[in-house]
This record gives C-alpha cells, structure tokens and sequence, in this order.
C-alpha cells in the first residue's frame, strides 16, 4: 500500500510541476483565501487587544456606571444607540449616594453629556460639555493642571464656569493662558477656571477633548432639561461589586416604583461587564469577517474544478493508454482526485505562510504608528485552514476525476 502511495505521489507530482504556471494560477484561488482568513483572524485579534487595553486604566477601578433605558443581559441600554430617555435623574443620584441604601458606594457622580461648538475670539471648536458635581474626580481621577475644579457651591447655585480638556486647551487658546479667559458656550459667556492634566484616551473617552462645567448649570442654563445621561459609583473595594450592583439596581426600582424587574427602565453595568461585552462583540465581527473571507475559498474551489477539467481533457490519451495497460477506473479517479487535494493543500500552507507574513508586517506597522497592538495567530484558524483546502479539493475534484475515470480506453486513445 505504501508502494503504491510513492508511485501516486510521484504521478501526481510529474503531472503538476510539468505545467508549473497552471498548476500556480491553479492554486492562487486557495491561497488568498486561507491568506484572507488568517489575515483577519490575526487583525481581529490585534485590534480587539488594542480595544481592550483602553479599559485597561479603568478595569479594575471599582466603577460601576448606571445608564437610562432598560437593556438586556448581553445588549446596551437605548441611549447608547441616541435614543433619548430620561428614566434618570438627580434626585435617583442622590438617592444612590446614601448609605443606608448602597452601603459600599464610596462616591456618586452625576452627569448629563452633550456635543455642542465652544468659542473664544475668532476660534471655534466642536467638543463635548460634560454638566457633572464637585466630586467628579473622586469617580474619575485626573488632576488639575492649571487653576481649579468648582465648587459644591458653584455647582449649587449653576455657576457659569468651566474646566477645560488639554486638548481643547491648547486648541483653543494655544499659547495664551486660559485661566480667567471667558469662552462663549451657546451663546452663553463662561469663566475659564481650570484646565485638566492630560490623560488620554480611556475605554473610547477622550478626557482631554471635553469640557467640564456644574450639572446645575448645564441642565438649566444650556440643555433645559432635569434628566441625567449617566450616574457612576465607584465602589470601595472590588469584592462588593455584586453587592453593590444589586443594591443599585433594587434602590432605583424603589425610585421608580417597579416591582417587576422586567420592566426596569435603568440599566447597571460594571466595567468587566463592559469589557466582556466588547469582547463578544469584536469576537463576532472577527468571526463573521472571515467566514465572509473564507468564501473565496469556495471561488478557489470552482476554480480548481475548471481546470482539472480541462487538465482530464488534455491527458485523454494519457488516461487512455493507462487504461489500456490495466490501470483501473479506480486508480484513474485516485490519480486525479489526489492531485486536486494536492494542489490545494499546498494552496492551502502557502496561504497560511503568506497570511502570517502579511499579518506579522501589519503588527509591525501598527507598533511603528505607536498602537498597542498584539501579533497573534490563532492554532485554530490555522487548522481550519488545512481542513478547509482539503475539503474543498476533494469535493471540487471528485467531478473531474470521476470523468476522468469514466473514459473508455478505445475512444480515449483516438481523442485528438
């Protein structure tokens, strides 16, 4: 048996190399398949690392973030998508930040978000207003770089005063100091009283790229609204996170009269249900991102067909004169169908090859571009690939070798 298996190899291995650019032009369809594949597998992965560590600053901080409009247990709640709803408000914040009804909830911070255009002189920018308490750095951290945070009095009483992001310093006022500057915010004349350290971006949030002004003032001044987009807990240890999320979640059912969980009009999340949930999503495009590109494999397979039959047509004789010397339609239908999955299995490695090396220069040139991107290359992808050329080469080669071996020797040897 292991005979007759060199014997195959080596006629299937003269039929090939004899018509080297066919044989290629054969393959080309398989290898930028699997190439695609791991290709994506490799970026998907990269790309959800790159994602991930943007929680990385936050994971562990104890936060946990309530958002208005129900959502299920794997979903975002409806703002996340702009839908406006105001199920939040301050007085359910306050409610939040006593005691006796979160028992581990170190601090509560208030906010109500919104995109709107800042000016100072002839300088216009496009930047987000973030209407929030006097303790928004106990929740958040950061510090101040220039002047200082309001008051619990200022945001009392709607002081008309702002913190600014670094980056909308520096855009706006570039060299010029902006304490004590005075900014027009729709419409409205604002004091410039801080301006905060640069930190970044964190979990898709520019920090530096916002203003910042009392809850009071934005809600009233600005907006006209008595809704919050968001409150936050941070919580004073990790291990009464649970505690802490069910506590949160029963205190706003009271607030709002709901008996029935079901019909809760809140949601709460904790920041490692933010990232688990960032991990299915990237982990379900990257999957669906490459059965898409793992259908040129079948484009591969169609084009494998093509040709081994126009390969059985040229070799007519060939199948004729082994046929007349003994050969069986068996080994005929063996000759062939070995060279189809030949062909694409070898397609099918130098994709792999060729996806890594592909893969392995996008990591290089995301590093050089300063992204924290990760080179990783899935065992899994890799074997799927392998089965996946092998697969298609048998199934795409039965038809041609089947014919092949269905010629009749006498009509085989007078084909012209």
């Amino acid at each position: 048996m292991l005979e007759n298996f060199k014997q195959l190899f080596l006629i299937v291995s003269r039929a090939l190399f004899s018509n080297k650019t066919r044989s290629f032009l054969t393959m080309l369809g398989i290898i930028i398949g699997v190439a695609a594949v791991i290709i994506i597998m490799a970026v998907g992965s990269g790309a959800q690392a790159l994602i991930l560590n943007q929680f990385e600053g936050i994971a562990n901080s104890e936060i946990i973030a309530v958002l208005p409009g129900k959502s299920d247990a794997n979903g975002p709640p409806a703002s996340v998508f702009g839908i406006t709803t105001t199920s939040l408000t301050l007085k359910d914040a306050k409610a939040l930040a006593k005691k006796r009804n979160v028992s581990h909830a170190k601090a509560v911070t208030s906010y109500y978000e919104l995109d709107l255009t800042v000016s100072w002189q002839q300088f216009l920018l496009d930047t987000s207003l973030v209407g929030t308490t006097a303790n928004y750095f106990e929740v958040e951290g950061g510090q101040i770089e220039k002047g200082r945070f309001f008051t619990s009095e200022e945001n009392s009483s709607g002081a008309r005063v702002v913190v600014l992001g670094s980056s909308v310093a520096k855009e706006l006022f570039a060299s010029t100091n902006p304490i004590g500057q005075r900014v027009k915010v729709k419409n409205q004349s604002v004091e410039v009283i801080g301006v905060l350290e640069e930190r970044g971006q964190v979990a898709f949030q520019s920090y530096d790229d916002q203003i910042i002004a009392p809850l009071n003032f934005v809600q009233n001044s600005i907006a006209g609204v008595n809704h919050l987009t968001a409150v936050r807990l941070k919580v004073n240890n990790q291990k009464n996170i649970n505690q802490t999320l069910e506590e949160t979640k029963q205190t706003l059912r009271e607030q709002h009269g709901i008996v029935n969980p079901d019909n809760d009009d809140f949601s709460v999340r904790s920041f490692s249900d933010a990232i688990s949930l960032v991990e299915t999503v990237t982990d379900s495009i990257r999957y669906f991102l490459a059965s898409m590109a793992a259908l040129s494999l079948l484009v591969g397979g169609v084009g494998i067909m093509n040709i081994m039959l126009v390969s059985v047509t040229e070799r007519t004789k060939e199948i004729g004169l082994r046929k007349a010397v003994g050969a069986s339609n068996w080994q005929i239908l063996k000759q062939f169908l070995f060279e189809s999955i030949i062909l694409t299995l070898l397609g099918g490695v130098i994709g792999i090859l060729l996806g890594i090396g592909l893969a392995y220069l996008i990591y290089i040139i995301a590093i050089a571009l300063g992204y924290e991107w990760a080179f990783v290359i899935s065992w899994s992808a890799i074997f799927i690939a392998i089965f996946v050329s092998i697969f298609v080469g048998l199934i795409f080669g039965i038809y041609p070798a089947r014919r092949a071996s269905k010629l009749a020797p006498i009509e085989a040897l007078r084909y012209e």
